[in-house]
């Protein structure tokens, strides 16, 4: 009796905490649909997409944080992680995985695999996610915590995502999570007509722009800024 109370405890104290990041999610997701309004007028959404909300609701973010800062995982900021990286901020992660338009059977390119949240934010919505990480220790520990989490439709590969990975192309969407200088040509010959390329464009500690590169299915190429951001920068060889 002593030991089936004790497990009862440690289920209840489970349950406990379970729901408190479940009601720190929900406050997430609030406080991104205020950002998505406040910024309608650049973005040309007033709201996430059903889709896209839920799958915000559905990924525990606090996963995929240092565990000294996982009561923080949910605020609607960046976050430090390790090998100087950050996980980006709940909003904008939404908004990039938003203006993708993907849908269920999407093929999508992931360039900066980072913590694995974007990832597996857009694992829960689309085909498959072939995610590119340059710094190796990171990537490692992503492919691991995205396999411990259940997320099988994600593929992570170390490697300088700048060159893309044309052996799975052409991508019905790619989302790229540091800022470039310039969109790499790559990426854009690897992109599906009809697809949607989003990136930060600028230099690091100057002004970076969310942008939204779209192929006709004629092939002919569109641009769009979105909105000021402020990205850790695309490294590499190039």
């Amino acid at each position: 009796m002593v030991l089936l109370g004790a497990i009862v405890s440690v289920s209840m104290m489970n349950a406990c905490a379970e729901d408190a990041y479940e009601e720190k999610r929900q406050k997430m997701l609030a406080e991104i649909q205020l950002m998505m309004k406040m910024t309608e007028a650049s973005v040309g959404k007033a709201s996430l997409s059903g889709r896209v909300a839920d799958a915000m609701m559905a990924v525990p973010r606090h996963k995929f944080v240092p565990p000294d800062i996982q009561s923080s995982a949910y605020e609607n900021r960046a976050l430090p992680i390790d090998h100087r990286q950050t996980i980006s901020q709940p909003y904008i992660v939404a908004l990039m995985t938003e203006l993708a338009e993907v849908t269920s059977e999407s093929v999508v390119l992931e360039v900066g695999t980072g913590s694995g949240y974007q990832a597996a934010v857009l694992s829960e919505l689309v085909s498959h996610v072939y995610s590119i990480e340059i710094v190796e220790p990171l990537g490692l520990e992503a492919r691991l915590l995205l396999q411990d989490l259940g997320y099988d439709n994600v593929t992570v590969r170390i490697g300088d995502g700048y060159y893309g990975w044309p052996e799975h192309a052409p991508f019905d969407a790619i989302v790229v999570t540091a800022a470039a200088e310039h969109i790499p040509e790559q990426l854009i010959q690897q992109l599906k007509p009809g697809g949607r390329l989003v990136i930060p464009v600028g230099e690091q500690w100057m002004t970076q722009s969310l942008r939204v590169l779209t192929k006709g299915t004629d092939g002919k190429i569109s641009q769009k800024d979105v909105l000021p951001v402020a990205f850790v920068p695309l490294t590499g060889d190039h």
